[in-house]
């Protein structure tokens, strides 16, 4: 064992502790270093929950040059990860868009970003998890050992399936800079059909894209490149979605292209041009949801919350989405990641996605819509979406049906493994925690 292996498995016995000397009489929730990512909602139950500290496992523990791989701590930022992982001209496959968004939070909650044409989500990168159990059991999973099911449902539950404690994934060469071009199309049919041509071709490095209004669609296309003429950042007066509009092309340091949207993905903030002058360099993305977190009475709306969330729809399905979305909420700009179909995942439910044999997805992001007097859009947003076999992350506020919900998400696979990893519900299950504690409700 060498020292980093030492120092985690003296963090880990601390953590079994904590576990064992739990009396049952809360439900669990994890507390990290970093702020939580999820959508802040004010009467969110997990406030008042008993915390488990994980606020040490925060530590890249090794890197592989040669396999390209890194190990390391959940707590571990992917601002802090790309930093030392480019030290070796090596990234992530999958490079969240907020600086301090975690690792185990990426697998948890199901991050993407312009990688994920090529490659899917974070999670897709992953090659072995530690998994810590309620009960204070260790479990080491990977998709071909005993516990493969753990493996693959610890994918979007929230941290509901006990604490993951320690991931190895993939890395991919990179380059100091990447240059970014930008296609701009008037129509859907044309902007599908650009991005069915890149993904088909491979031939860029990165894609994504902003939806400026119903007739002005922007492709962001970028390449690794190690030389730049010039380049921007957007951490402070400029805006990176509003630049899509206006430029033909553009260079940025690779870390900075990463967290080009750390400022706000399509609302910004602060929103105006003197707000940023005085406070921009103060208040990135985590700054603005810690605030929210210690002051919700003052931050949060409890009725008609704006609308933020992200919809992962079939490409085939994506013309149908659209003219709903139109007619229906008429909200821009929104964000467009495509996203490749790396597996049918183990935690979405075996009949969900039956017939549809799309190889690519589109992940179509809403941040900060405004909600209508007398009109829940979440719960329109996803009534649509059970009519296109498409899915939306329970980052923010959900309004299933427990029924309708575990028509989604795969039940059988998700309580064989709550057996396993938590069989008194310490952490609460995932339609509660995501669908009634966010909301308040018991």
């Amino acid at each position: 064992m060498n020292d980093a292996t030492d120092r985690h498995a003296i963090k880990i016995d601390r953590v079994v502790r904590q576990l064992r000397a739990h009396d049952g009489a809360r439900p669990l929730s994890l507390l990290k270093k970093a702020v939580a990512h999820q959508v802040p909602k004010r009467l969110d139950k997990r406030r008042t929950d008993a915390k488990i500290d994980l606020g040490d496992l925060d530590q890249v523990l090794s890197i592989d040059v040669e396999a390209r791989t890194c190990t390391a701590e959940p707590g571990v930022t992917f601002v802090d990860l790309v930093r030392a992982t480019l030290r070796h001209g090596l990234v992530p496959t999958v490079v969240p868009e907020l600086q301090t968004i975690t690792i185990g939070g990426a697998v948890s909650g199901c991050s993407l970003e312009s990688m994920s044409f090529q490659y899917g989500g974070f999670h897709d990168s992953c090659l072995e998890y530690e998994v810590l159990t309620a009960t204070g059991d260790v479990l080491r999973c990977t998709p071909d050992n005993d516990n493969a099911l753990v493996f693959q449902m610890i994918h979007g539950s929230f941290g509901t399936l006990g604490i993951l404690t320690k991931l190895t994934f993939r890395l991919v060469p990179a380059k100091r800079f990447v240059h970014v071009q930008y296609e701009t199309y008037a129509n859907l049919l044309d902007y599908k059909a650009a991005i069915w041509r890149h993904f088909r071709d491979r031939d860029v490095d990165f894609m994504d894209g902003i939806i400026h209004t119903r007739d002005k669609y922007v492709l962001s296309l970028g390449h690794f490149v190690d030389r730049a003429p010039y380049t921007n950042k957007y951490d402070w007066l400029k805006v990176y979605f509003r630049s899509t509009a206006t430029l033909r092309e553009d260079y940025l340091e690779t870390r900075d292209y990463f967290f080009r949207y750390d400022r706000g993905v399509t609302r910004t903030h602060p929103k105006t041009a003197l707000g940023r002058l005085l406070f921009g360099k103060l208040l990135g993305s985590a700054e603005v949801l810690r605030l929210a977190e210690k002051l919700p009475r003052l931050f949060l709306r409890v009725d008609q919350p704006e609308v933020v969330v992200d919809l992962f729809i079939p490409f085939s399905k994506l013309d149908a989405y659209m003219r709903w979305h139109e007619d229906t909420l008429g909200h821009f700009p929104l964000w467009c990641v495509p996203y490749r179909r790396t597996r049918d995942y183990e935690w979405i439910a075996t009949d969900w996605l039956a017939g549809i044999d799309d190889e690519l997805f589109v992940d179509i992001a809403i941040y900060g819509m405004a909600q209508p007097p007398g009109r829940n859009i979440y719960k329109e947003i996803e009534e649509q979406l059970l009519r296109i076999n498409s899915i939306k992350t329970l980052i923010a506020y959900n309004y299933y049906d427990e029924d309708v919900f575990w028509q989604i998400f795969n039940k059988p696979n998700y309580d064989a493994v709550k057996t396993k990893t938590d069989p008194k519900n310490m952490f609460r299950d995932l339609y509660s925690k995501t669908c009634r504690a966010a909301q308040g409700l018991d």
